[in-house]
């Protein structure tokens, strides 16, 4: 997983940038064909070495075709409720866990690892090739004018000027933060509650709830956050996230699992789009992809830190407990940052 996020980040960037250049729905196109290869690959692959190489490269780099290019473009579509609807865009993530990791788990447990990620991978063709061609650029980006928003709207129409600017720092130092502080608990979720002596079905139901918990966490703050403005909404969903991570070295039973798992999928899941809706307010839509894409790579390599790192205190310690209260710190860190963010620009009315 962690190579998985390492490549996810370094292609997010490069995907995002093409996918300005030359629209999404080739870039998903793309990822939806080489995702289904490399799952298949990685199921028949004989050593960890080629697993790692397939699964972790491959798997990271066609991943990562989707939420920065697909984001981007939402962003595009709507100037109204455009947090409500980004949000519904990435509550793909939060279905995902409720419905594929059971799954998973099945066809691991009647057949093997290898059958399960066989059928996984096949699936990605069936129903992820079919749906990029849905995939549409909006009318004023297909006709080339949204490089003009820039001189109209004052946002940041340069990817130069916009990767080195504060608000830019400042956006993908939370997002880097928010993202570190909440993979470790999200990865090792499962572990940790095994080790308290849940079973390892209702364990990953734990994981199930969490994602459907997300699913909801987008919707609400993606309404909050058109009516009470994406900076404000975001302050809170991180100020949650960090005391229900600092809460679970003291939970044990599959009940508290259970409850502390909808606190933690709303604020981790709600907070995700709203990342998006304050890049939009700062950076022109003809560059959104590629900041989009960098803001993406800086997350994941927070994502990347969670499972080695976790891995590695529960190896030495035996427990999961300093992983809690490290990301605890973590999370805290980027609620302090978001409060840095710069004014959103405020839309400027041109004669007719």
């Amino acid at each position: 997983m962690t190579i998985n996020f390492l490549v996810m980040g370094a292609g997010a960037f490069g995907w995002g940038a093409l996918s300005d250049r030359y629209g999404t729905r080739l870039v998903v196109s793309i990822g939806a064909v080489l995702l289904g290869l490399a799952l298949v690959l990685a199921s028949r692959v004989q050593s960890l070495l080629l697993f790692q190489l397939t699964y972790g490269v491959l798997v990271g780099l066609a991943a990562s075709t989707f939420f920065a290019p697909m984001i981007a473009l939402t962003t595009a579509w709507f100037d109204q409720q455009r947090s409500l609807a980004v949000s519904l865009v990435s509550a793909g993530m939060g279905v995902a866990p409720m419905t594929i990791s059971p799954f998973a788990r099945w066809l691991i447990t009647t057949y093997d690892w290898r059958t399960a990620m066989l059928v996984v991978g096949s699936l990605a063709w069936v129903l992820l090739i079919p749906a990029s061609f849905f995939v549409r650029q909006p009318p004023a980006l297909a006709a080339g004018a949204a490089g003009a928003s820039a001189a109209t709207d004052g946002s940041i129409g340069s990817v130069r000027e916009a990767l080195r600017s504060r608000k830019f720092l400042v956006l993908a130092s939370v997002f880097f933060l928010c993202c570190a502080a909440h993979s470790g608990p999200i990865f090792h979720m499962v572990s940790y509650a095994m080790a308290c002596g849940i079973a390892p079905m209702a364990a990953v139901s734990i994981y199930s709830v969490e994602g459907l918990a997300g699913l909801g966490g987008r919707l609400l703050f993606g309404v909050a956050g058109d009516r009470y403005g994406a900076k404000r909404v975001l302050i809170a969903g991180l100020l949650v996230q960090a005391f229900a991570i600092g809460s679970y070295p003291f939970v044990r039973e599959l009940g508290e699992f259970y409850f502390m798992a909808v606190i933690f999928g709303t604020a981790y899941g709600g907070v995700m789009p709203l990342y998006a809706v304050l890049a939009r307010d700062y950076f022109s839509q003809s560059i959104m992809g590629t900041v989009l894409g960098a803001a993406t790579m800086l997350s994941s390599l927070g994502m990347s830190a969670g499972p080695v790192v976790g891995g590695w205190i529960f190896d030495t310690y035996g427990s999961y407990s300093w992983l809690f209260f490290a990301s605890f710190g973590l999370a805290a860190g980027a609620m302090a940052i978001a409060f840095t963010f710069p004014r959103a620009r405020q839309p400027q009315l041109q004669p007719a």
